[in-house]
């Protein structure tokens, strides 16, 4: 009976023998996938010479194109395996989940990255304004731009003492994934790159590798999450910013898993625990139940540093988000980061990626609409996340509430990511969510800082010419600016929530 549950991958590489030299011995596409989805087949020519042929086992392929892109000769292409019988309501994911959890002992599914569903992106639903015969627009080429911004607690008027800020030379920040989850190699690539352009990265909460440390904490922000892991008064002291993780996006109201296996010597000696070990992160901080608890830890962090950086804190975008963003700020917090539920992850149960959460656009808006109501705006900065996926998305953030906004699966996709969603499994073809020898080499830091500091310059002229269509040449004056905005197929409520007016009002 165990065939009934038998399932093949969704995808599988199509090889043209015609164009594939495995003739002559190339047989790169074997190596290059760390699947064993491509398999190499011993074959005997007309001559006697015995070659090997590569072959798809049907059985692993992801479709993270890895093999595609490293295949000298473009023979290699991944096609769709048509695996279930086509059915209106029971799609072949559903499907395919059922019986893998029947016959894998009633597992729970993990998936990394973030939601795939088919919930709105509000983001392509909002059109930006632009200047026209009475207002003239602005030439970025000719005239000056100013896109830096800070974060952190402003003074409640002018003259009294200052708080610490962090400078951003772009709106944009690397957000947090974690030592264990990325190798060290897209973690000093990460660093070099914001370093050089003058914004910051988050560690995650795996902590932060000491050969960093000295070079580039200068532009980190460190992490305090549930497991504390790597947490000491030199971990907290040697960055720029400290954040406490509550939640995340692609898996709010649970805790993380780094498997054993992953947890290397140098991981192991990072976040202080024993080499080998599962990494376990608990659902809640046991030592918060409360906004008082909440508050007892950020102005514990800011003894511990002398009150000389900023304290974040990042939460999941959920129901009650405002209320919630409120209480934060009135606990004492200099940051808060806010990630919408298409937010990536490394590993995340299906079910919770898929159907917890809201957007990060109604998210921002409501929490930036609460703090001006409450007269607290100016209090703390608020940092998007969760979904951004272009500098345009990046400026609707911020004229709906955000004052920056981090990315991370972008920074992955920039690194040659094939988005096949199992960073969890540790064999990434691109070495970026791994540490295996043979994989991990796979990222040279030099050419992944090259290629994370082009994205950032490329989103940062994006903005300025979409900021000079509109007129304006600062970004502090795009911040909650929702007058630039309108919505096109949005009903009333969304419109409401959002603030901004329907296309043509």
């Amino acid at each position: 009976m165990k065939n009934n549950w038998k399932t093949i991958p969704p995808f599988h590489p199509e090889i043209d023998y015609s164009r594939c030299d495995y003739k002559n011995g190339c047989n790169i596409c074997a190596h290059e996938c760390s699947w064993g989805e491509i398999a190499l087949k011993p074959e005997k020519l007309d001559n006697g010479t015995v070659v090997y042929k590569p072959v798809a086992n049907l059985t692993s392929c992801g479709s993270c194109q890895r093999c595609v892109k490293m295949c000298p000769y473009n023979a290699i292409h991944i096609v769709n395996s048509p695996m279930y019988t086509s059915h209106g309501y029971w799609t072949p994911d559903y499907v395919g989940n059922i019986w893998k959890q029947a016959s894998s002992e009633g597992g729970v599914l993990l998936v990394g990255n973030g939601a795939t569903g088919p919930q709105r992106r509000y983001f392509d639903h909002l059109m930006f304004d632009a200047c026209q015969v009475t207002n003239p627009s602005i030439d970025p080429l000719r005239e000056p731009m100013e896109i830096r911004t800070y974060l952190g607690r402003r003074p409640a008027q002018w003259g009294q003492d200052s708080y610490p800020l962090l400078k951003l030379e772009v709106p944009i920040m690397f957000g947090a994934m974690s030592f264990g989850a990325l190798n060290l190699r897209v973690h000093e690539a990460e660093a070099r790159a914001t370093k050089e352009i003058g914004t910051y990265w988050n560690t995650g909460e795996g902590g932060f590798h000491r050969s960093l440390r000295e070079k580039y904490g200068s532009n980190t922000i460190v992490q305090v999450a549930s497991g504390r892991f790597g947490v000491s008064e030199d971990y907290l002291k040697s960055a720029a910013a400290v954040e406490i993780k509550i939640g995340q996006g692609a898996k709010p109201g649970i805790g993380g898993h780094l498997p054993g296996e992953k947890v290397t010597k140098p991981i192991s000696q990072t976040r202080m625990i024993p080499e080998g070990s599962d990494a376990l992160s608990p659902a809640p901080h046991h030592d918060i139940y409360s906004i008082e608890d909440l508050r007892q830890l950020i102005y514990a962090i800011k003894e511990a540093t002398d009150y000389k950086v900023p304290v974040s804190v990042k939460i999941a975008a959920v129901h009650n988000v405002a209320a919630i963003v409120s209480g934060i700020a009135r606990a004492g917090a200099d940051i808060i980061a806010i990630d919408g539920f298409r937010g990536g992850t490394g590993a995340t149960p299906l079910q919770i990626r898929q159907n917890t959460g809201i957007p990060i656009e109604l998210a921002i808006a409501a929490a930036d609409e609460r703090l001006r109501q409450e007269g607290i705006r100016n209090q703390v900065s608020l940092v998007a996340s969760g979904g951004i996926q272009c500098s345009s998305d990046v400026l609707k953030a911020i004229c709906l509430g955000a004052d920056a906004v981090y990315v991370a699966t972008p920074v992955l996709i920039a690194l040659g990511c094939g988005m096949c969603q199992r960073c969890f499994t540790g064999k990434c073809a691109y070495g970026i969510t791994t540490n295996k020898a043979g994989l991990a080499e796979r990222i040279d830091v030099d050419e992944a800082t090259w290629a994370l500091k082009n994205l950032l310059h490329a989103w940062a002229e994006e903005i300025e010419e979409l900021m000079g269509s509109m007129g304006i040449n600062a970004i502090e004056a795009m911040r909650g600016n929702r007058d630039r905005l309108r919505g096109v197929g949005l009903n009333e409520e969304e419109l409401r929530i959002l603030g901004v007016k329907h296309a043509g009002a």
